[in-house]
């Protein structure tokens, strides 16, 4: 009799009818449950994730793909929405590029773009401006935006100093000129000076005279005497 009941077990389980599995995905659980029981399916919430594309307590994915063959009583496990997940950021104007990145990585996200420009008062590589700005709600899903993944991950952009604009100079003739006449004139020209020698006049010069200098830069001086 064991065998027998054992046997009939197999035969009633080997007939089971074979249903297709329908696309859970966007569904509530209760459409999802509807549409599964329609099938002789079960449905098996197994967690929840975060995902900007669907609506939170939706299902946003399946663990069967629909149109997939299965026996009936087969369980689908399904995971639900969360919505998307949303950060806050700290204000990083005033901050280096690689102070910022250091903020930002450890909320998990990293700059989607680096916007370049002149600025007389901003010192170069410091950061102007940011978006989205500080405290503003930035909306992605969980995992890190380390690549551009059209709805993946939240843009955040920064605005950074790139100095002053570069200004050019005809380098004055010093030859000849007292070294105070000299201090006089670079510090006009926000020019640095290095000295060589001893004398109070100048015996040649770095830049030669005439040549191009840019603002910021040295001019070797050499005095009588040097």
């Amino acid at each position: 009799m064991g065998l027998l009941s054992g046997y009939l077990a197999f035969k009633i389980l080997s007939f089971s009818k074979t249903v297709e599995v329908p696309d859970l995905r966007g569904k509530t659980l209760f459409e999802a449950n509807d549409l599964l029981s329609k099938k002789g399916l079960n449905l098996k919430v197994e967690g929840e994730d975060f995902d900007s594309t669907v609506v939170q307590g939706r299902i946003m994915r399946q663990d069967v793909p629909p149109a997939s063959k299965v026996k009936e009583q087969r369980g689908i496990k399904v995971f639900l929405s969360k919505g998307p997940r949303v950060w806050s950021l700290p204000d990083l104007t005033g901050q280096t590029i690689e102070e910022a990145e250091l903020a930002v990585n450890s909320l998990g996200l990293s700059i989607q773009k680096i916007i370049r420009t002149h600025s007389s008062t901003v010192a170069k590589d410091v950061i102007i401006a940011q978006r989205p700005l500080p405290d503003e709600p930035l909306e992605g899903n969980a995992s890190a935006p380390s690549q551009e993944i059209p709805g993946q991950h939240p843009g955040f952009s920064i605005v950074v100093s790139s100095g002053p604009y570069d200004i050019i100079y005809v380098c004055p003739d010093f030859l000849g000129k007292s070294r105070d006449e000299v201090v006089n004139i670079a510090e006009k020209l926000n020019l640095s000076i290095d000295f060589t020698g001893s004398g109070e006049k100048v015996r040649s010069q770095k830049p030669r005279p005439n040549s191009l200098i840019k603002s910021g830069e040295t001019l070797h001086i050499y005095l009588e005497g040097g």
